[in-house]
């Protein structure tokens, strides 16, 4: 992959996308509770996933992955949903809710031209995904119509680890030292052969070994994973020189894996990645998947490791 992709034709940069949360619209109910609204169009569109390699993908708000939706335990969610594309479509959340509001084709596809509005209570906490659910499955999602969904937990409903909680409260002051990153592992089949050409994070090919990501050795750091790979089935998350703890899924406030180095996750599959460089020396530290074809087919990255004065 030699030279760079066109971020400002793109519609959206994978160093954005890192921290570009879509906190959507609020407004108090008069229950005391926040209603909060999201607006979601589907779009067809031409990308460029490597330099000079373009791809027709289907998104969410003319980006791949769509925006990275965060809302809050107990939130009342309301999803507007317009469909500007060309093919029927959806939007599935991984979460609870209704059948109705399901968005599998039974529950009811949206038409171009259409429009459809979700409605449910954000829970249960924890890193989830969204997608589009028309069948064939495997095409829609492949792509590009899928996107990262987090709700963050109320901590006054986790008194047992309050402190915890209220570190993944997006604004709150215990959230303020972390740093977070969304990051979405994803592939591209550009010949439609049944096979991947180019792998991702954040859908640009070695993104962040073109534009390292700046971390302040100071303060923790804190991933949403999740894998939409299609055509294979798994993907996996390394890091170099160090060690973090894993939340599979982000449903729990205590880690269910512990000084890990390497995870895997299936497609759908997700979690909460926190570690720190601390006790590291500055420098470039280096991520990716452990299946080396995946590494040297795109998706590779590095943390450029600062003291805080740098």
């Amino acid at each position: 992959m030699v030279g760079l992709v066109d971020h400002v034709r793109n519609g959206f940069d994978p160093t954005h996308m890192l921290t570009d949360w879509d906190t959507g619209q609020t407004e108090l109910l008069p229950d005391g509770r926040t209603l909060r609204t999201f607006t979601v169009e589907a779009i067809d569109k031409e990308i460029e996933i490597a330099p000079g390699l373009f791809f027709p993908a289907w998104t969410f708000n003319g980006r791949v992955p769509g925006p990275a939706l965060r809302a809050r335990e107990g939130d009342r969610l309301r999803i507007v949903f317009r469909n500007l594309g060309s093919h029927p479509h959806s939007m599935h959340f991984h979460g609870i809710h209704s059948a109705r509001m399901d968005g599998v084709p039974g529950a009811g596809l949206i038409e171009p031209g259409e429009e459809f509005v979700y409605d449910f209570d954000a829970r249960p906490f924890g890193c989830h995904l969204y997608h589009c659910h028309a069948l064939p499955l495997k095409r829609h999602m492949h792509k590009g119509m899928y996107g990262l969904f987090v709700i963050d937990p109320d901590p006054s409903r986790h008194p047992e680890n309050v402190e915890v909680a209220a570190s993944r409260v997006l604004g709150s002051p215990e959230n303020a030292r972390w740093q977070e990153m969304a990051m979405v592992m994803n592939a591209f089949d550009t010949n439609f052969d049944g096979g991947n050409e180019v792998y991702a994070c954040n859908t640009i090919g070695q993104a962040y070994m073109n534009v390292p990501i700046p971390v302040d050795k100071s303060r923790p750091v804190r991933i949403y994973l999740l894998n939409v790979t299609e055509f294979d089935p798994i993907n996996s998350f390394h890091l170099h020189a160090n060690f973090f703890d894993y939340y599979d899924t982000g449903t729990n406030l205590t880690p269910t894996l512990r000084t890990v180095d390497v995870i895997m996750q299936c497609q759908a599959q997700r979690g909460i990645l926190e570690f720190s460089f601390a006790d590291h020396e500055p420098g470039m530290y280096m991520f990716h998947a452990h299946q080396s074809e995946f590494t040297e087919l795109g998706w590779i990255g590095m943390f450029d490791v600062r003291d805080p004065s740098a």
